[in-house]
């Protein structure tokens, strides 16, 4: 009987797990938006675009409907909410004319801390250590208290400082090395960018001295260099260091082969440093720093810091630096016959906007010069076949986010300014003009921001009237040609409306609109 009994019991199946089909359907949506939200932090908005319309689709497509359960109607609302929160953010910061930030220039912070700095004895230990590295050098470095403190100041409390700004110019030294080369002048004097900039393509100093070798607008422009709205070719580290090269070697001359009088005139000017000479008589750097009046204190100290950091740079184990170096830039060169967005570069090549603008340092906005013929694009190295590629698809109107403005009679560049709520400088410069440029009736202006007009439209959608609120006001007919930039998301919140309906009265099954395109629209207000 037993027996029986356990034949006829019957093992137990596992149940069978419930599915929550909402919570599917939620998990799905919410995985394209945050490849979106992570796409539009590197800068790639097209692909955020795409990823945002799939995270609306999902819940649209789905047989649940986009507002049937209250789960549902309440992650959809939320989802509208958080997508047009990213959409102003990146209207807000990545119109692609935006200026690229810059950094305190170190020079400024070294010649601070210089002010408070006594030279002392010299360190027979320090001094030995150096005298045995002498023979790397190929500019003089006396063994002075002077030399020796700065060298002790960037041991100690300057060591992160120093260490960051090597580890950083090492990407850099080959290209200015090949440039000191070719112009006959001491490669010593590559490291000069180690106190004027730390290496930074976007140093900006109080001086407005710009980028790793730090020239003032004038000194740049006077040795070629490119400054406009667009491009400030100080920044480009190559080309500012074919200048720099040039600048020191015209110095050198100016003072008979000297390089200590040659850097001291790189900081303080070569007129000041030959009415000091003339003043004292002294033919020499350290002769005249003897003469404490003769030169400024920053000029005093800027070249025994100069040969400190240059004692350290060639050989920084000996002092006790120990950090890996930032990989020589590599890159290819890319042929532009059309303005383009860097946006559009860096998804194209699978990197950030930060890659692309790092370097492209010259570029002080998200876009190439939009009047240049022909510009030469830096793009990551093993990229360039794949971008020209891309460049020969692309629709020219689609590259770049261009806004125009026709000149009516009687207005001015002050006017179209105000009315555009743009700077007038930049409204000149953009359109390379003076600021007091007359214009012509007819003439088309590049409009540098996108109007503000824009963003309060979709920051203020309208309250009433609205597909889900059950508004009773008579609705209009509106026909909205969609700008570059919107999205179905972003046209139904500033009418008031859904993107469902509007789907719905245009035809439309996907969600992908283009700029020109005419839609309908039914609303209780007509933007």
């Amino acid at each position: 009987m037993i027996g029986e009994a356990n034949a006829a019991v019957q093992p137990l199946s596992p149940p069978t797990p419930v599915t929550d089909a909402v919570m599917e359907l939620l998990a799905a949506s919410d995985r394209h938006f945050q490849e979106g939200r992570q796409a539009l932090e590197l800068g790639h908005v097209e692909r955020a675009r795409l990823e945002f319309d799939l995270a609306v689709n999902v819940m649209l497509d789905s047989p649940l409907g986009g507002r049937t359960q209250p789960r549902i109607r309440d992650y959809f609302d939320r989802l509208v909410d958080r997508i047009s929160a990213y959409e102003l953010r990146a209207l807000a910061v990545g119109d692609g004319f935006s200026e690229s930030a810059s950094e305190p220039a170190s020079i400024d912070e070294l010649l601070a801390v210089s002010a408070t700095l006594t030279p002392k004895p010299a360190n027979p230990g320090l001094a030995a250590t150096v005298r045995s590295d002498l023979t790397r050098h190929d500019i003089d470095i006396p063994l002075n208290p002077r030399v020796l403190s700065f060298i002790e100041l960037f041991q100690g409390r300057m060591r992160d400082f120093i260490e960051e700004g090597m580890r950083r110019g090492s990407r850099y030294l080959p290209l200015i090395q090949r440039a000191f080369a070719a112009e006959g002048v001491p490669l010593d004097l590559g490291y000069i960018p180690l106190v004027e900039s730390a290496f930074k393509t976007n140093a900006l100093s109080r001086a407005r001295a710009r980028g790793v070798w730090q020239f003032i607008r004038s000194t740049g422009r006077h040795h070629g260099l490119r400054q406009d709205w667009y491009i400030d070719e100080r920044s480009d580290p190559e080309k500012a260091s074919v200048a720099a090269a040039r600048y020191l070697k015209t110095l050198s001359r100016m003072f008979d082969g000297d390089w200590h009088l040659a850097m001291a005139s790189y900081n303080g000017g070569p007129g000041r440093v030959q009415r000091a000479m003339r003043r004292s008589g002294a033919d020499d750097f350290w002769e005249l720093t003897a003469k404490s009046k003769a030169l400024p204190r920053e000029t005093r100290d800027y070249v025994p810091m100069v040969l400190a950091a240059v004692v350290i740079a060639r050989n920084p184990a000996q002092y006790g630096f120990n950090f890996t170096p930032d990989v020589p830039l590599t890159y290819d060169t890319v042929v532009l016959d059309r303005p383009v967005d860097l946006r559009w570069i860096a998804e194209w090549t699978g990197t950030t906007i930060d890659e692309i603008q790092n370097i492209n340092p010259e570029l002080r906005r998200w876009t190439t010069p939009v009047q240049d013929a022909v510009y030469e694009l830096k793009v990551p190295a093993g990229t360039h076949d794949l971008v020209r590629a891309r460049l020969t698809e692309a629709v020219s109107s689609e590259l770049v986010t261009l806004r125009y403005h026709t000149v009516s009679r009687g207005e001015s560049l002050s006017s179209i300014a105000r009315q555009l709520r743009v700077r007038r400088t930049d409204l000149a410069e953009a359109n390379d003009m003076s600021a007091n440029a007359r214009l012509q009736v007819g003439q088309q202006l590049i409009v540098p921001r996108a109007p503000t007009v824009l963003i309060s439209a979709r920051a203020e959608p309208p309250s009433v009237g609205s597909a889900d609120n059950g508004g009773s006001a008579e609705p209009v007919r509106v026909s909205y040609r969609v700008r570059r930039g919107d999205t179905l998301i972003s046209i139904a919140r500033a009418f008031g409306t859904s993107v469902a309906l509007i789907r719905t009265w245009n035809g439309i099954q996907g969600s992908r609109i283009v700029a020109g395109d005419r839609l309908t629209i039914y609303t209780t207000r007509a933007n």
